[in-house]
């Protein structure tokens, strides 16, 4: 029951997980326009996004444009493309390979070390998953920070952290979390255990043999 309610967690968090980073891989506020010092016209919002950038104009008229080449962005928001393209196929592959190895899920002929083999297995995608959403995270807002204190970088230039960016670490942390709950369910443990009570010492063997001896040698004087 303990188990059945863990792995329904740890399904709902990867799903968590997974449904942000479909969200930040399309949403286009990973850069917005920083309003500092001079550059204080409030009524246009620009936002910077892995596939195109958008101005959103006092609340009412937005406008977005596709980048022209891959080349003309930053190396940041490059890596940030590949990487989530293959975090968002990695971690729905991994939830599919969890709701496979569930204990409620008719599958794999309900073998319980087969299935905790398979949890391991999706376990192992999501942190993987989890990791690859936040490299492009951190390192995007690496390079913001970087630029806001940087005096050579013209002011209209500068950008604040965008809303996607929270969103990705909140939703790495969840691919993590439910790769660490599927893990638990590793029969590792369990084989080791079961090779270790089954397996009879040498002693063992030994005392078995002498006895068995003794007791066919006194049968044998006896008979004569």
């Amino acid at each position: 029951m303990v188990s059945g309610a863990l792995q329904i967690a740890g399904l709902v968090v990867g799903g968590i997980g997974l449904v942000g980073t479909f969200a930040i891989t399309g949403m286009p506020q990973w850069r917005v326009s920083a309003f500092i010092e001079n550059n204080i016209i409030v009524f246009e919002t620009i936002w910077e996004g892995l596939w195109m950038q958008c101005i959103r104009q006092a609340n009412i008229r937005m406008q977005c444009k596709v980048y022209d080449s891959l080349l003309a962005l930053s190396p940041d928001l490059q890596a940030a493309r590949g990487l989530m393209c293959s975090a968002s196929a990695l971690s729905f592959l991994a939830l599919m390979i969890a709701i496979i190895g569930m204990k409620c899920i008719t599958c794999a002929e309900n073998n319980v070390r087969v299935k905790g083999y398979i949890l391991l297995t999706a376990g192992i995608l999501l942190i993987v998953s989890g990791i690859m959403v936040l490299i492009p995270v951190c390192w995007v807002a690496k390079s913001i920070i970087r630029d806001f204190y940087n005096p050579a970088v013209n002011l209209a230039q500068k950008r604040e952290l965008g809303e996607a960016l929270y969103i990705g670490w909140v939703s790495a942390f969840c691919l993590i979390a439910g790769g660490v709950i599927f893990c638990c369910f590793c029969p590792c443990d369990e084989k080791n255990r079961r090779y270790r009570y089954s397996a009879p010492s040498q002693q063992t063997r030994y005392k078995t043999y002498t006895e068995r001896k003794t007791e066919s040698s006194y049968s044998k004087s006896q008979y004569v």
